[in-house]
């Protein structure tokens, strides 16, 4: 989960895909949020339980200020954002915790201003029932008028209409062309591919959605590093064929069909190369 939650926010902490993520969300593409008016927040906080003190952290946080003559002068927001594959049906009173913390920090310093916490959802399936507190807890009827209740922000990014896509002009654009289309077509090739700014990082995000190392590797090929996603798939297919054919061949040698070294010889790899590549056959069989 460390590594996941590192890799789906080294991209994110660009700047300029932040604001992207915020104006294409909230503003439907306008530009309200310039990227250099975003600096660096904490995400890290403390709570106190069972008498000890818990560390708790946002996925990615930057302040959202205005500027005078490229100073910066007033604090308008603080946003942050929380990355979802999965459903969460705790993630009202998560979400209420970060967004408390940072209020509660607030009552020691002079400025005031709204705590905005964005959940991206990549998941296919669509988010449960649970948007708010009313539907986390369990709350008494009688009780309910007087228990306030706290909505979030979830964004189902694979289920965003698709002139959506045009909301967007950072990399995160990729991203979301990528779950929009391949959660109804798995076959999906982007017709006028944009071209990676930041190709590391995204790959690196589709890694730990998807769970297909596939996406990283293809950082390596022929060529170097991909342009844009359509080579990206190109290899991610080549990679699954390839894959496909060390299975089988790894097959024939457990059954006694082959010996580890003919099979090796079909795969172009020597004995040493073909078990560390097929290792993983073995232990899921």
């Amino acid at each position: 989960m460390a590594e996941k939650d590192i890799t789906e926010k080294t991209l994110e902490a660009f700047n300029d895909v932040f604001a992207d993520i915020v104006n294409g969300l909230l503003f439907q593409g306008r530009q309200v949020i310039q990227e250099y008016t975003l600096t660096d927040a904490q995400p890290y906080s403390m709570y106190k339980t069972d008498g000890k003190l818990h560390e708790q952290e946002r996925d990615v946080a930057k302040y959202w200020n205005k500027t005078t003559s490229s100073r910066i002068s007033v604090r308008i927001a603080l946003l942050g954002f929380e990355n979802q594959s999965k459903y969460e049906k705790d993630m009202p009173l998560r979400v209420m915790g970060y967004d408390g913390t940072a209020y509660r920090a607030e009552l020691y310093q002079e400025e005031r201003y709204p705590v905005i916490t964005l959940v991206l959802y990549f998941g296919n399936e669509p988010w449960g029932k649970n948007r708010n507190l009313h539907d986390a807890i369990e709350i008494p009827e009688e009780f309910k008028p007087f228990v306030s209740d706290y909505k979030i922000n979830v964004f189902e990014i694979a289920r965003l209409p698709e002139d959506a896509i045009n909301y967007f002009h950072s990399d995160f654009k990729i991203v979301v062309d990528f779950f929009i289309h391949k959660r109804t077509n798995p076959d999906y090739r982007p017709v006028d591919p944009e071209k990676f700014k930041y190709v590391d990082e995204v790959l690196k995000l589709l890694t730990a959605i998807t769970h297909d190392e596939r996406y990283i590797e293809a950082l390596e090929g022929e060529g170097g590093k991909p342009k844009d996603m359509c080579e990206v798939l190109d290899r991610v297919e080549a990679r699954g064929k390839q894959t496909g054919a060390l299975e089988v061949l790894a097959s024939l040698v457990k059954d006694g069909i082959l010996t580890l070294a003919d099979a090796a010889k079909r795969a172009n790899l020597t004995p040493a190369e073909f078990q560390k590549k097929t290792a993983s056959f073995a232990a899921k069989n």
